[in-house]
C-alpha cells in the first residue's frame, strides 16, 4: 500500500521546495493537485517541458514518487463548449502525467447536481474520446463522489465506475465526504464493502457531520441554500468512525492508495502532515 500527501497546504511554497519537504515529513508519495503554476482548477495546465523536467529532476533528488495527478476540470458540464475544453485540457495533463512516469490519475466527475441527467450524458461523450487516451499512454484513473456533483451518493457513484466496464478505472472513497456520501448516516464500513473490489483509492482526513440528530448542525443563510458543507481536518478532530474506517479497509486486505488530504490547517502544515503520516503507519502500514 502507497502512503502519499497531497500538498494542497504546502502550494505557496515553489514545486522544488514543496516536494523537499514531503520527503522530510516522511512521505515516499505525493498526489498532484491543483496549483497554479503547473495544473490550476479548471483550466488548461501550465506545465511546459522545462517544468515537467523539472519536478521529475526533484522528485529523482528526493526519493519522492507521484502516486497519482489529480486535475479538476468540468468535463461533464452540460454546456457544450465548456466540456470540450475540458476535455482538451484532460488530453494535455494525460501527456504531462504520462511524462511524469505515474501511473495513476484520480478526478471528480465534473457536473452538476441540478442537471444530473444532462451532465452523466456529458460524463458519458467525455469519456468516449478519453478512454482511448487513457489506454494508450497505459494510466489508470480513479473517480469520487463530491459534493455538489452530479452524482453525491456512495453507492449510486460505485455502480457508475463499474458500468465504465475497464478494470483500470475504479473508485475513490474520499473520507471528509462521509456524511454527505451517505446522505448524514456516516456507515462508513457498509459503503466501503459496497465498493469491494473497485476501491482503489482513499482519501484520508477528518469531517463533522453536516446534519446532525437534529438537520440544524449548521444553519445556512438564506434559507433553502443548497451549499454544501464539510472540512478537511486531521483524524480526531471530527467524527468520522475511524476505528470502522480502518478496520473495513484492513478487512478488505486494501492495497491501493491512501493520501492525507487535510486543508485546513496551512498555519501548521507540516506538523499536520507528520501526525497523519504517524496515524495512518499506526492503522495500515
Amino acid at each position: 500500500m502507497k502512503i502519499a500527501l497531497d500538498p494542497y497546504m504546502l502550494r505557496g511554497l515553489p514545486m522544488a521546495d514543496m516536494v523537499h519537504t514531503v520527503a522530510d515529513l516522511g512521505y515516499e508519495y505525493l498526489e498532484l493537485s491543483p496549483r497554479e503554476d503547473f495544473m490550476p482548477f479548471f483550466l488548461h495546465p501550465r506545465a511546459d517541458d522545462e517544468k515537467v523536467a523539472s519536478l521529475k529532476r526533484v522528485l529523482r533528488e528526493t526519493g519522492v514518487q507521484l502516486s497519482s495527478t489529480l486535475p479538476l476540470y468540468r468535463w461533464s458540464s452540460p454546456d457544450e463548449a465548456e466540456r470540450q475544453a475540458a476535455v482538451r485540457y484532460w488530453k494535455r495533463m494525460i501527456e504531462v502525467t504520462a511524462e511524469l512516469e505515474c501511473p495513476l490519475m484520480n478526478s471528480e466527475l465534473g457536473g452538476r447536481p441540478e442537471k444530473a441527467a444532462e451532465s452523466e450524458a456529458a460524463f458519458w461523450r467525455s469519456l468516449e474520446e478519453l478512454l482511448p487516451v487513457f489506454e494508450r499512454e497505459g494510466i489508470a484513473l480513479n473517480l469520487e463522489a463530491h459534493p455538489d456533483d452530479f452524482c453525491e451518493l456512495n453507492d449510486p457513484a460505485v455502480d457508475l465506475v463499474r458500468a465504465v466496464n475497464r478494470p483500470w478505472v475504479n473508485y475513490l472513497y474520499c473520507a471528509p465526504h462521509t456524511f454527505h456520501l451517505s446522505d448524514g448516516t456516516g456507515d462508513v464500513a457498509r459503503m466501503l464493502r459496497y465498493a469491494g473490489g473497485k476501491l482503489r483509492h482513499v482519501h484520508l482526513a477528518d469531517s463533522f457531520n453536516h446534519k446532525g440528530s437534529s438537520g440544524l448542525r449548521y444553519i445556512l443563510n438564506p434559507p433553502g441554500t443548497p451549499a454544501r458543507v464539510h472540512q478537511h481536518l486531521d483524524i480526531g478532530q471530527g467524527e468520522v468512525n475511524w476505528g470502522e474506517f480502518f478496520g473495513t479497509l484492513r478487512e478488505l486486505g486494501f492495497d491501493g492508495v491512501a493520501t492525507v488530504c487535510v486543508f485546513a490547517w496551512e498555519e501548521r502544515a507540516v506538523e499536520s502532515g507528520a501526525a497523519m503520516l504517524d496515524r495512518v503507519r499506526k492503522e495500515l502500514g
